[in-house]
């Protein structure tokens, strides 16, 4: 009995077994039949990865050839397959031996970036780039310790000129998420990529098509053969409008006028300047101070060099945000006095006055409130002498005479309050202040301001009636409150229609260049520019061209006219020509351009400009603020400048525009005095060292 139930047992077993087997074989027969073309794709696509070869980034050239941004070839330590079961140990004995040549390269940060890049093993994790020869001979030595490491070569970005133009060239740095999460698929996590300057304005071009090779991995991602190599395709070369002798010329004058200031002034320690061609709007120089050095950010950012971009807790802080910042166009400043031909235009415009025969009598003072004061007392002034001295009695009364409304008008035309439009990643936008602006920014601050007094005074009532016991203190705490409300709503009506509403004196203030007015030295140079050029308001460039890698020309970039503005050429002419008795005797810059020929007369304004920087003082720390144009007679060049805390315009920036003329037009080389020194120093560093 015992044995057929048994034989029953094991004959259901067999058929279930026989069941099953049949039911796989029958599977096997579809999936071999039916979707092996399916299948087969499926594992080839899972086996072979395509690994990226870098491209050579495109150069970087100025407008006569010299190279500003090329690449070298350098020595690139990675991991090839971090999957290898001795990775801990591999990674620690790596960075043991990398730590010496680089402090930042540790076992945590090795670490890191494998998991990073979790998703993608097959691909090199780039540990550090443009390692030392002496390190490649030690990874030599330790190859057979060190499996999966491996020592490449590969393009990398080099910057012969050292921090020349550092602000205007960029930099690049590795790829973000973010900015991963927005490319293309050119981009992988051991990118570099323009982060700022024209490395970033310019990356399409610059950037290149990367090469391919197509690799075989198994089933942990590791590589195991390779099959076919695609050749990148180098990025394409851009010209600049840039000229390296006179930017060389404009950052060694810039430095060593604010070194010289800094023994007066000590907060004289920032400043920026341009030179604009007025004709086809090319930038020739733009400098920035203090300077950035590409190179510094193409590895990891020391805490040094991270204190000396971004500093933080210096007595400077609010004024000094570090040297990464361009401030020819990533800061704005009150014009001072260099807004006063704006003023001059909309009178003459206005019709209110004759360039010649109407006078302002400056006793000192203006004579309506808030009496605001003038360097001197210059008696009688025409629209010449008083551009020409600076006075501000004079350009008040006939700021007074045109109305805010024409100023504005004229300001807007010159392109002030906008953004110039310059090919360069991260412009500020100046702004010039209207009734409007006033209105919507002081009915803010006026609301924010009352709404929290109310608050108070609720809170204070509040507290009061609860610690009243009986009903008489309750009801004269109502009254009280009942009246105090009342002032309160009475002087917020006072205030916000004071506050508000468009004043004489910030006509005044505004006519002089003070007040809200501010601009960056991009706008500043470009609306001297416009005045030189006789009303064309051109947008400012710094690509000239483009060239692919066989140097074939893919883009010529010509001059782009915004607009002519609306502002009669008599009205130019005037002002022309009242700019040009600011360099003459009895001029502000008269001392500076003296010495010039007179077949190259400048036409400039100086500008003393009132910081409005909480916790400066308005009465003694101002910026030195300069625009000019020069040749008089038919401009081709245009400047503007500002030095932090320099005081007086045409002792700070006024030097730099000097220096740079007198190189533009051949009147001194200053560039070969420039090579000269540095080769000397360079010699004398040398046998200091021998010794």
């Amino acid at each position: 009995m015992k044995q057929l139930e048994l034989k029953t047992k094991l004959k259901i077993y067999a058929y279930i077994i026989i069941g099953l087997l049949s039911v796989l074989c029958f599977r096997l027969v579809i999936v071999q039949l039916v979707y092996s073309e399916e299948y087969q794709t499926k594992a080839k696509e899972n086996r072979i990865r395509l690994v990226s070869i870098k491209a050579p980034r495109g150069e970087i050239y100025d407008r006569n050839g010299e190279t500003l941004a090329a690449n070298q070839l350098v020595y690139t330590l990675s991991l090839t397959y971090p999957g290898i079961i001795e990775q801990d140990q591999i990674v620690e004995k790596l960075a043991t031996i990398i730590n010496p040549y680089n402090p930042e390269i540790t076992v945590a940060s090795i670490k890191e970036k494998i998991e990073l890049q979790k998703f993608r093993l097959f691909e090199p994790v780039i540990i550090v780039r443009d390692i030392p020869w002496d390190l490649v001979v030690k990874m030599e030595e330790d190859r057979k310790s060190l499996p999966g490491v491996a020592v490449t070569i590969e393009p990398f970005r080099v910057y012969p000129q050292d921090s020349l133009a550092g602000h205007v060239l960029g930099y690049i740095h590795s790829i973000n998420s973010e900015e991963l999460a927005n490319a293309s698929e050119k981009y992988n996590l051991n990118s570099l990529i323009g982060k700022s300057g024209i490395e970033k304005q310019y990356e399409n071009e610059l950037r290149g098509q990367d090469g391919a090779r197509r690799v075989e991995v198994d089933a942990k991602g590791r590589p195991v053969g390779e099959l076919v190599t695609l050749e990148p395709v180098p990025g394409n070369n851009l010209n600049l409008t840039l000229d390296l002798k006179l930017q060389t010329v404009m950052e060694h004058s810039l430095q060593t006028h604010l070194t010289r200031l800094q023994s007066k002034y000590p907060k004289a320690r920032v400043g920026s300047a341009v030179l604009m061609d007025v004709k086809t709007g090319e930038i020739l120089s733009m400098s920035s101070s203090p300077a950035l050095r590409p190179d510094d950010w193409k590895g990891n950012i020391s805490s040094q060099l991270a204190a000396y971009y971004f500093p933080q807790g210096t007595a400077y802080k609010p004024l000094d945000p570090g040297a990464a910042l361009n401030r020819a166009i990533q800061v704005t400043y009150p014009p001072g006095s260099t807004f006063k031909p704006i003023t001059g235009m909309a009178a003459l415009e206005s019709g209110t006055i004759d360039p010649l025969s109407d006078l302002v009598n400056c006793k000192g003072a203006y004579w309506i409130a808030p009496y605001i004061p003038c360097t001197g007392v210059h008696g009688n002034l025409n629209y010449y002498s008083g551009m020409a001295r600076s006075c501000n009695t004079y350009f008040q009364e006939i700021g007074r005479r045109a109305g805010n409304e024409t100023i504005i008008k004229v300001a807007h035309e010159f392109g002030l309050g906008a953004k110039t439009g310059i090919d360069l990643p991260f412009e500020a936008q100046g702004l010039v202040p209207t009734p409007t602006w006033k209105k919507d920014l002081n009915d803010l601050l006026i609301n924010r301001k009352y709404d929290s007094l109310r608050k108070q005074l609720e809170a204070k009532y509040d507290q009061l009636l609860s610690a009243a016991t009986d009903e008489k203190t309750k009801n004269d705490l109502e009254k009280q409150k009942k009246n105090e409300k009342a002032k309160l709503e009475e002087q917020y009506r006072i205030d916000y229609n004071f506050d508000t509403n468009w004043q004489s004196f910030d006509t005044f203030n505004m006519s002089i260049g003070q007040g809200a007015n501010h601009y960056t030295v991009m706008e500043l140079a470009n609306y001297v520019a416009t005045i030189a050029n006789g009303g064309d308001l051109l947008r400012p460039h710094i690509l000239k061209s483009i060239t692919n890698p066989d140097k074939k020309v893919l883009l010529e970039n010509d001059k782009e006219l915004i607009k002519q503005v609306a502002v009669t050429p008599r009205t130019l002419a005037e002002t022309k020509r009242a700019m040009v008795q600011v360099t003459q005797p009895g001029g502000t810059a008269s001392f500076l351009f003296g010495d010039f020929p007179s077949a190259i007369q400048v036409g400039a304004k100086t500008g003393t400009a009132q910081t409005n920087r909480v916790g400066d003082n308005q009465l003694s720390e101002f910026h030195g603020v300069f625009i000019a144009f020069a040749p008089a007679d038919d401009p081709m060049v245009a400047f503007a400048g500002v030095v932090e805390y320099g005081q007086h315009g045409s002792d700070s920036a006024g030097w730099v525009a000097k220096e740079v003329f007198e190189q533009y037009f051949g009147l001194k080389d200053h560039y070969a005095q420039i090579i000269a020194q540095k080769a000397s120093a360079k010699t004398d560093d040398k046998t200091s060292r021998n010794q």
